[in-house]
C-alpha cells in the first residue's frame, strides 16, 4: 500500500505545529491518564532502547561468571539484563 504525498499546505501546517512550544499546545481535551492504566504496562517486543558504549571496572570474578555462562545474546547483553532488571525492582521499590 503507497501513502499519498502530503500537499504543500499539509506540510507547511505540520512545521508550524512542530515549532510550536509545548506550553502553547492546549491539550485541555486530552485528559492525563490514571495511574493505575500504568500498572501493568510492559514495553513492546519492538522496542529497542538506545545503547550507549561505556567503560566500566568490573571485578575480575564477576566477568569471568558472565563470560561463563555464555548466554545466548552474549555477556554483555546479559549484564544488561541484570542492570535493567534491578533498575525495575527498585523502581517498584520505591514506588
Amino acid at each position: 500500500m503507497s501513502r499519498k504525498a502530503l500537499s504543500h499546505e499539509q506540510l507547511e501546517q505540520l512545521a508550524k505545529l512542530a515549532a510550536l512550544p509545548d506550553d502553547q499546545i492546549d491539550t485541555a481535551d486530552i485528559p492525563e491518564a490514571p495511574v493505575e492504566n500504568w500498572t501493568e504496562a510492559r514495553r513492546s517486543e519492538f522496542y529497542r532502547p538506545v545503547k550507549q558504549p561505556v567503560t566500566i571496572r568490573l571485578d575480575a570474578d564477576v566477568l569471568a561468571w558472565f563470560k561463563a555462562q555464555r548466554a545466548a545474546g552474549g555477556y554483555q547483553t546479559e549484564i544488561n539484563r541484570v542492570l535493567r532488571l534491578h533498575v525495575v525492582e527498585s523502581a517498584k521499590r520505591r514506588a
